[in-house]
């Protein structure tokens, strides 16, 4: 296909990175193109034609794209390297081509994640906000007052100051301990044990059960799945129509 597109696409699409992380390594002078060093986010280049290069290395377009789903274990990192030799994300996904999480699970959550090729999809998912909101089961020490909660429910500061944004809590059971439903829309690393820190109940297991529409259900721990043709074509319908929306504002 002769056409040119947005340099930062173009390295997403090639699974290199995250349109995202792309735009940071444009704006390193770590990419160039037939030689030339580019740091202009809106260059554009034709990922076919040109010789496009990042940090040297000549990058090709993928055959496919990929969408799968990952039910995590515990002890698994949400990167594609890690200097400590752990075990990634990646390694227990078996396919030929090089994907990238979308967005984490610290190192002892257990719980799915998503893992594609494809920039677009990641965006869309990333954006999402409380149209793609995240649940997680958290088992905490001990049994949370509804004062407690209430003030995680209204996203009270953490103690490193950050101030999450409101969010449910369902309580499932209480015996000794409490199992609770936190559904976020957004999130950040270790946000769900940093709450439960603030009101001084430890989180002692937590699992992420729910991204959207796509659920553990029938995915043992440890195994993927490839998305169903739907279940993509469902994915980027939600990013048209935000791209409508912001259009329309």
């Amino acid at each position: 296909m002769d056409t040119e597109e947005r340099l930062q696409k173009i390295i997403a699409a090639a699974g290199i990175a995250s349109r995202r992380r792309a735009e940071l390594l444009i704006e390193a002078g770590r990419v160039t193109v037939n030689g030339q060093v580019i740091t202009t986010l809106g260059a554009k280049a034709n990922g076919s034609r040109d010789h496009i290069k990042v940090d040297g290395k000549l990058i090709h377009p993928l055959a496919r794209k990929m969408y799968v789903l990952l039910n995590k274990p515990k002890g698994v990192i949400s990167t594609v390297s890690d200097p400590h030799g752990r075990i990634k994300v990646t390694d227990l996904v078996k396919v030929k081509e090089k994907l990238f999480p979308v967005g984490r699970l610290d190192y002892n959550t257990e719980g799915i994640i998503l893992l594609t090729n494809d920039g677009e999809f990641s965006k869309i998912i990333t954006d999402a906000g409380d149209t793609f909101p995240k649940v997680y089961q958290v088992k905490v020490r001990g049994i949370p007052d509804e004062a407690a909660l209430n003030r995680l429910r209204a996203g009270q500061r953490l103690s490193d100051g950050t101030k999450p944004a409101p969010c449910k809590i369902h309580v499932m059971s209480e015996d000794k301990h409490a199992w609770l439903e936190v559904t976020l829309t957004q999130g950040k690393n270790r946000e769900i044990r940093k709450m439960f820190d603030t009101i001084h109940h430890t989180v002692t297991k937590l699992r992420r059960t729910r991204i959207g529409f796509f659920t553990a259900a029938g995915l043992p721990v440890g195994s993927f799945r490839l998305l169903m043709p739907r279940e993509i074509a469902r994915v980027l319908r939600l990013g048209r129509s935000k791209v409508s929306d912001q259009g329309e504002g």
